[in-house]
């Protein structure tokens, strides 16, 4: 999996950019939000195709890949540390179905929730 790489200074930088940091700030404090990208351009106070380059440039993902690795990140901490169900996991970061978060946990954890789940 790729990871969210802080290592690199990317996220620090993210955080420490004045528009960039409410928009990480609502990413992470509601990650079951159903935000697009023109949602986070307005919580940065740019323009769309303004904050879609700033925050590739500076975090080398899109806003949405950057959404869909940090509630994979969430999910695979639950599915360790907690007895929640897969569909309640699902549930509770945007996912509509068990099957969507599950397809998406798959494409960026390489393996199903329930063998991430048993493997670890």
């Amino acid at each position: 999996m790729s990871t969210i790489n802080a290592a690199d200074g990317g996220w620090f930088s993210a955080v420490a950019d004045r528009n960039l940091n409410s928009v990480m700030s609502a990413i992470h404090a509601q990650p079951a939000e159903r935000w697009t990208v023109d949602a986070l351009a307005r919580v940065a106070n740019m323009s769309r195709s303004a904050f879609a380059l700033r925050f590739k440039e500076i975090l080398g993902l899109t806003p949405m890949e950057y959404l869909i690795r940090w509630r994979m990140l969430l999910a695979s901490d639950r599915l360790i540390n907690s007895a929640d169900s897969v569909s309640s996991i699902a549930f509770s970061l945007g996912y509509e179905s068990e099957s969507s978060f599950s397809t998406a946990f798959k494409r960026i954890m390489s393996q199903s929730p329930r063998g991430y789940q048993r493997s670890s």
